[in-house]
């Protein structure tokens, strides 16, 4: 090329450079705001305005939480299965006594497709880790007809390895098994890849959540993530809760290096509630694969038992219209009169449940959070942080819990009757971008059991002051705001 062409475009290219600028800036203002959330918005402008080309690009990337047009349509087939299949079941759930504010929870979750309350479970608490996979392996071992497994991540070591003998044990003699896990989570842990060639081996049938395969065609935002933890037996038993199937340092170097243990919570359920469960595991191996599950495979109807607690099974993720989890949390925070005490590992709330949880403890209730003392992700740890002075200036308080165990239950109790636990984080992420199942429980009795292991916590946890906060040094309430910043990026 001649040098005079070159001068002519070296003349010309930053006017080029300008007009592109200002049209990335005025393209971001007409569309980033569009049906998001203000601080989710002013924080993509934030990030596009001072980088634009790079900014606009990551905004491409992830700036929309709406899954792909096919997944969007078997999810809507899903949403009417829920609510079709379970509508008959509303009847036994037609009557609230106490809390009087209960009920409308109850119809909110129902108008945003969970299941209906269901009265007739038992449920048992499973908060030791290995107990817990004792417990699974120990159902699976049992079963007569079908066993649902599906896990954030999925992952067959020294810790699991029983579990995955009994998957493959009830294979082999005939048990209908399926395996569900997300693929970006499992596959990024050391064992990812090794438990998948297991499964294949063992000739499970098994889908991966949610793939990241831009090449083959599977592109989406890669960020969307099923986070769900359900486990379902003959439609006899389910278990939930926040732990995943893999051992409790998560198999990474650096975890084992720092002595990092994970501690959860599950529940063992028996009764209808199991048939919720495994309702929206049926609906998960549907949007996957695209095979339906009949509800004739359930040959074992889930028995009422006497004198049961009511449960509720509540789905939530950006398949449905609404942030199911979200309206329910801040539903149950406004309801709460005497006490209200939550556990979340990652609690980055967006302004309404922030608004929700101080106004609580203005009001009067007494309000505890319990979260982690150590990192296990650096941003999410210091974006949490940064709400900490807000909550204790509102009344809040903040136990931490002792390092190097990381506190990954996720549950919390309203008053004396109603109860909440799952796989759902108090954060943006799980509000807006993961697929989450959480129980809602009226019982006593189960709020009882919940407190004496929030007391449990309690009794290894530091609890945290304004003062002592205040003190914290510039660099570290520095790295908090801009964290912060970062996780309105949604």
């Amino acid at each position: 090329m001649a040098r005079s062409t070159w001068r002519s475009i070296l003349k010309v290219f930053p006017t080029i450079v300008l007009v592109v600028d200002i049209l990335i800036r005025i393209g971001a203002v007409v569309t980033v705001p569009r049906n998001r959330r203000p601080s989710s918005a002013m924080a993509w402008l934030l990030a596009i305005f001072i980088s634009p080309i790079p900014g606009s690009l990551l905004y491409v990337l992830l700036g929309s939480s709406r899954l792909p047009k096919d997944r969007r349509e078997k999810q809507r087939e899903v949403n009417d299965f829920i609510l079709e299949s379970s509508g008959a079941s509303d009847a036994a759930s037609e009557t609230f006594a106490e809390p009087p504010w209960f009920g409308s929870v109850v119809h909110l979750n129902r108008r945003l497709g969970a299941m209906p309350l269901i009265e007739g479970n038992s449920a048992v608490l499973l908060p030791d880790y290995d107990a817990s996979i004792a417990s699974m392996t120990d159902a699976i071992t049992h079963a007569q007809t079908y066993v649902h497994v599906e896990f954030y991540i999925l992952a067959r070591d020294d810790t699991t390895e029983a579990f995955f003998d009994a998957l493959r044990d009830a294979h082999e003699r005939g048990v209908t098994v399926r395996v569900l896990y997300d693929h970006w989570a499992t596959m990024r842990n050391p064992r990812g890849r090794s438990t998948r060639r297991w499964l294949r081996a063992s000739g499970i049938p098994f889908e991966e959540m949610l793939p990241f395969r831009p090449w083959q065609g599977n592109w989406r935002r890669p960020d969307l993530r099923n986070h769900r933890k359900i486990v379902v037996i003959d439609g006899r038993i389910g278990f939930s809760g926040s732990q995943n199937m893999i051992d409790a340092s998560y198999n990474k170097r650096g975890n084992i290096r720092r002595g990092l243990r994970w501690k959860d919570l599950m529940v063992r359920l028996e009764g209808p509630a199991a048939l919720g469960l495994d309702a929206l595991f049926v609906t998960d191996w549907y949007s996957e694969t695209g095979d339906i599950v009949e509800v004739i495979d359930r040959a074992v109807e889930a028995p009422v038992i006497a004198d049961g607690i009511e449960c509720q099974v509540v789905p939530s993720g950006p398949g449905f219209d609404g942030e199911n989890n979200l309206r329910l949390f801040n539903a149950l925070v406004y309801g709460a009169q005497k006490r209200l005490i939550i556990a979340s590992p990652y609690f980055v709330p967006d302004d309404s449940m922030l608004y929700a949880i101080t106004t609580a403890a203005e009001r009067g209730v007494e309000v505890q959070l319990f979260a982690c003392a150590v990192a296990d992700q650096y941003v999410v740890y210091h974006a949490q942080r940064s709400y900490y002075e807000t909550l204790l200036r509102s009344g809040v308080r903040i136990f931490l819990y002792q390092e190097p165990t990381v506190l990954h239950s996720k549950h919390f109790t309203v008053d004396d009757d109603v109860a909440v636990i799952g796989s759902s984080n108090m954060d943006m992420r799980s509000f807006s971008l993961n697929f989450e199942v959480s129980l809602m429980v009226r019982s006593s009795s189960f709020v009882d059991e919940l407190r004496d292991i929030e007391d449990g916590y309690r009794a290894k946890s530091r609890e945290i002051t304004l003062e002592q906060w205040l003190a914290r040094s510039p660099i570290a309430q520095a790295l908090d705001t801009v964290a912060r910043l970062t996780a309105a990026v949604q």
